[in-house]
């Protein structure tokens, strides 16, 4: 977990240290990571994958853009659109535009804009004299709250036992949901709600910047781990017990950006995060084995 750069203060890492360890956590490491270290590895950009890999990570021609739907929802053919240099993700809008990512993404709020699938979104940017058909303009805005020269993040890697504590609770009752005004009373992020001035933000938090961020379930911490930390997956003690259940490197790294695959019981594809959180570790490596073996020969 980690606590937002609106939030990182030396009084909230203070409160979240003081509240994980009188929950009955143990903190194995702390540290902070800059907003231009963040902005150089592209850490925030594979946090948010789905989303950032049409943003900031694959230029235009090399998303996955359903032609039928494109021209469907604007009237031009997606090719023609490619081959004129029309279309762009929303890292180069911003240059193409001149513009910053605040002001992209009120452009945005302006656009005519298609749904292609989850997290992928694209819209006709006009902007400064000029148009774009724009992917995920959006992202820009949230990314930039994370890079800056004076951002940063505080990092907590934290371990339980889930006799004490299920993984349901450590979320919605010792973090809370994401909106933190309809946190339970002590959680994390009602506290910061409820103190922000007196821990030295300075602004009130929201749905957006609600403190702190937290894993949904052990895969997604041990993704994230790796992302953020750059911890081996073969050397941490969740990814040897799937190595050891059959998965492959190859497949927990794939899974790790959240794709869709196959679920059982015949519904169809669907995340791998939302089929896993709130599961403790055994439940969730289960799952995991389960879905491998669903998914087996299909990747």
């Amino acid at each position: 977990m980690f606590v937002k750069p609106h939030a990182n203060t030396a009084a909230t890492q203070a409160l979240v240290q003081e509240k994980l360890l009188s929950s009955g956590l143990t903190i194995l490491s702390e540290s902070n990571i800059s907003g231009p270290e963040i902005d150089s590895k592209k850490l925030i950009d594979q946090h948010y994958y789905a989303i950032a890999s049409k943003a900031t990570i694959l230029p235009a021609s090399e998303i996955p853009v359903p032609p039928e739907k494109f021209e469907s929802a604007f009237d031009e053919k997606w090719n023609e659109v490619l081959a004129a240099g029309k279309a762009c993700n929303a890292m180069e809008a911003c240059e193409k535009f001149g513009c910053t990512a605040d002001e992209l993404n009120a452009a945005w709020g302006n656009a005519k804009v298609s749904k292609f699938g989850g997290g992928f979104y694209c819209g006709l940017v006009t902007l400064n004299g000029m148009s774009l058909y724009v992917f995920n303009a959006f992202f820009m805005s949230m990314r930039s709250k994370f890079v800056g020269t004076d951002d940063s993040i505080h990092c907590y890697e934290v371990e339980w036992d889930p006799s004490v504590l299920s993984w349901s609770s450590f979320r919605n009752e010792l973090l809370g949901p994401t909106d933190p005004a309809a946190a339970p009373a002590g959680s994390i992020r009602k506290t910061i709600l409820e103190k922000w001035e007196e821990l030295g933000l300075s602004a009130e938090p929201n749905k957006g910047d609600n403190g702190v961020h937290a894993s949904a379930s052990p895969f997604e911490g041990l993704a994230e781990k790796n992302n953020w930390l750059e911890r081996d997956i073969a050397a941490d003690p969740f990814g040897a017990a799937l190595l050891a259940k059959g998965l492959s490197l190859e497949t927990i790294k794939e899974w790790s950006v959240d794709p869709r695959v196959e679920l059982p019981g015949g519904e169809g594809k669907g995340s791998v995060f939302d089929a896993l959180e709130d599961m403790d570790v055994d439940d969730c490596a289960a799952k995991l084995s389960e879905l491998n073996e669903i998914n087996a020969g299909v990747l």
